[in-house]
């Protein structure tokens, strides 16, 4: 593979920082923060920790963390011992250690330390030794995953396993077979920056989510998902390096054959792949990469990754609904239009809140705390020249090819009363439109960080629950996640996000991380609407770690015939519970459960 390094600030100096900025070069051309060492003593003087490892004395733990030393250095190893480390609360600028956006007393979900292995050799060795002393390991990407978690563990004093400071290298873009292969500190802005700094954007795109600073593998294996017609990121990954709980290393797919041209005496890691590795993604015999997904059974080192091949033209629109009611008959058109492929990308129904956020805080809306009304929203709406429901989306090839897929659009969605068709040069100064224009475009940016601010001391909770793409499902969901919000005492902010056949609704809990009662009504939210969506076959595709076990209760067809499979799988391969205890609702034999219940703030 070719190795080519993204740049990474020195060990021991003070990581330039990025700034969330309003246009697509956000944050480009610098090193992201949230590489940074983590704040704490070192384990050349290793202090008692914030929160021990279970069933570990302090002995046991400085012992562990003098090991841990001499695999990555003492300057890769940090003991969170100092409440310095828990007062991050910056995208940009994220704990390693604990969730910024915690609705639980923060010290409640923290890891005993922080190691950030440098290579597959470093990871394999780490994974041995906690296995040798029964010391749980919470691998992450970057620490970016807000709104589920960040990059806390969800056993308390578990080690977290920072794999993007040192291990974030672009090891290969095939331009002729249009992937990428990438380590897990590779973030969408970094692969994007690469392609424009090699001349490749002209060539090829790649796929992103809302913000760009997150792990291009992190959130390929959490299942995310981006707008362009590549948006589904698990579909067009293609290859995976995997260190298993015991520490031994295997490659998904193709990637089981050795390559006839590859040096068998170079160490595993470093052996040339098949040359199909990034091309085919099921190879022979069972396929096991979706086992590596939300999951507590190996940490992915390598992923392909499918680019999309420049179209060849591209043209974004909004298209706005003035009503609330509007929303059932926008779903209805949007289903056989996204099945039939007119709609070719990932598009999005928006809430007017979700792009008002984004252009301004609620003060700068209202004077009053009460919630805002639906004479309120629709002045809201009027003074942005956006609808109550607001729909992006873009089509993609030849002029020919854009003119007639917009003819077939406009024809449908502009028989909705009211319904308004705009592009981006109609609003130069609508700022959700111009993000999404690039978004849409595979283009990253930190834009929609915004919509955090709605409150002072942002933060949010995602309730993400999948649904049909059907007026009445996307209505009945609407009207069940709206009440709700307004029982807590939040304004509703939401989007549907609509796949292939289906669609997630994301619903953006917004509290005051600085309010212990915001936070409390925010857990209170999420837990009720869980409830609310299992009685009505509604299921949630992620989840914070504060609720994993009881999203995981509500899968629960034939005696939770699906937990007792992962649980099963869990136990042949970490017998020991090594690697991410409790993830998803999944506990090791040797978790009790019920001795790891969250509590509330």
């Amino acid at each position: 593979m070719k190795q080519t390094e993204v740049e990474t600030a020195s060990s021991g100096t003070a990581p330039r920082r990025s700034t969330a900025g309003d246009d697509e070069s956000a944050g480009m051309g610098t090193h992201p923060a949230a590489y940074r060492i983590p704040d704490g003593s070192g384990p050349t003087d290793p202090q008692r920790p914030l929160a021990l490892p279970p069933n570990t004395s302090l002995e046991k733990f400085k012992d562990f963390i003098r090991q841990i030393g001499k695999i990555v250095g003492t300057e890769n190893a940090t003991v969170i011992s100092s409440d310095a480390e828990l007062e991050h609360e910056s995208y940009m600028d994220p704990s390693k250690a604990y969730d910024m956006y915690h609705i639980t007393p923060k010290e409640c979900l923290v890891s005993s330390a922080v190691v950030a292995p440098r290579n597959v050799p470093e990871v394999q060795a780490i994974v041995r030794l906690c296995n040798d002393f029964e010391i749980p390991l919470w691998p992450f990407s970057i620490g970016r995953n807000v709104g589920y978690g960040g990059a806390a563990p969800r056993v308390t004093g578990s080690v977290g396993l920072d794999l993007g400071r040192n291990m974030n290298k672009i090891l290969e873009v095939n331009t002729e077979g249009a992937y990428a292969f990438v380590e897990p500190g590779v973030t969408f802005i970094d692969l994007h920056d690469y392609l424009v700094k090699n001349n490749l954007r002209e060539k090829l795109w790649i796929d992103v989510p809302d913000l760009g600073g997150g792990s291009v593998m992190g959130n390929t294996i959490e299942r995310g998902v981006g707008y362009t017609p590549y948006g589904d990121h698990w579909m067009m990954h293609c290859g995976m390096e995997v260190v298993l709980p015991d520490g031994s290393l295997w490659r998904s797919g193709m990637g089981g054959l050795p390559n006839p041209n590859a040096d068998p005496n170079a160490p595993p890691h470093e052996q040339k792949p098949n040359d199909t590795w990034g091309l085919f993604n099921y190879g022979f015999g069972p396929y096991n990469d979706g086992i590596f997904t939300q999951s507590s059974l190996g940490i992915v080192v390598k992923m392909g990754i499918w680019l999309m091949v420049n179209p060849g033209g591209y043209q974004s629109y909004l298209i706005t609904f003035p009503k609330d009611d509007d929303l059932h008959a926008a779903l209805e058109i949007i289903r056989p239009l996204r099945v039939g492929m007119v709609l070719q990308n990932v598009p999005t129904m928006r809430h007017i809140l979700l792009d008002a956020a984004v252009m301004g805080d609620r003060k700068s809306y209202t004077t009053s705390d009460e919630l805002l009304t639906d004479d309120e929203l629709d002045t809201i709406a009027a003074k942005l020249r956006l609808g109550r429901w607001n729909f992006y989306g873009a089509v993609y090839g030849p002029k020919p090819v854009r003119d007639v897929m917009l003819q077939v659009i406009k024809g449908a969605f502009l028989q909705v009363p009211g319904a308004k068709y705009y592009e981006p040069e109609d609003m130069p100064d609508n700022l959700v439109l111009q993000t999404r224009h690039n978004t849409l475009q595979g283009i990253p940016s930190t834009t929609e960080l915004k919509w955090v601010d709605w409150l002072p001391n942002g933060a949010h909770l995602f309730f993400s629950p999948i649904a049909k793409v059907s007026g009445d499902d996307g209505v009945a969901q609407y009207k069940v996640t709206r009440t709700r919000c307004e029982e807590a005492g939040f304004d509703f902010i939401g989007t549907f996000v609509v796949g292939m056949r289906e669609m997630h609704h994301i619903v953006c809990i917004v509290f005051n991380r600085k309010d212990p009662s915001s936070r409390k009504r925010a857990h209170w939210l999420i837990r009720t609407l869980i409830d609310d969506a299992a009685k009505r076959g509604w299921g949630e595709y992620r989840t914070h770690l504060s609720v994993m076990d009881q999203i995981a209760g509500t899968y629960s067809f034939n005696d939770h015939a699906q937990m007792k499979l992962n649980e099963k799988i869990k136990e042949a391969l970490d017998p020991k519970g090594i690697i991410s205890p409790g993830k998803n609702g999944i506990w090791p034999k040797n978790y009790r459960k019920e001795d790891w219940a969250v509590p509330e703030e």
